[in-house]
């Protein structure tokens, strides 16, 4: 993970404001979000492997994923770039889960967090330069 210097750092915004505006850039919410934070994030690869994440954490209001209305508030923290190195195939020695008929059959990424190569790294503050220019103020 590598983080990168931005000016949306700090800035508090409508949820709405920020989902929309990330949104016509290929953002999309991250599944780890929850009532009090999560972030927005973009792959930068086909192999949807190296991402930008802009992170955030809810400030007042209520959120409550991605949908059309919310009161929330939120405050843009760091925006970083990862890298998630993937075991390929499926997992020799998967583990039924309950009730039997669901199967976790993909294998643990080998490293949630890889080194991450300086021209992901270029494209990542590129696309957020891109995103801090159009950003309304």
């Amino acid at each position: 993970m590598i983080p990168l210097d931005s000016t949306l750092q700090g800035r508090e915004e409508p949820f709405e404001h920020v989902r929309s505006y990330l949104h016509e850039h290929e953002f999309a919410l991250g599944g780890n979000w929850d009532y009090e934070h999560g972030s927005f994030d973009r792959y930068l690869d086909e192999g949807h492997k190296v991402w930008l994440r802009i992170p955030f954490e809810v400030t007042s209001g209520v959120l409550d994923g991605d949908t059309d209305s919310t009161d929330a508030f939120v405050r843009i923290g760091t925006p970083f770039v990862l890298k998630h190195v993937y075991n390929e195939g499926l997992d020799q020695e998967a583990q039924a889960r309950t009730y039997g008929a669901l199967m976790d059959q993909f294998q643990e990424p080998l490293d949630k967090d890889g080194t991450v190569e300086d021209k992901w790294v270029d494209r990542a503050t590129s696309l957020l330069r891109e995103i801090e220019r159009g950003y309304p103020r």
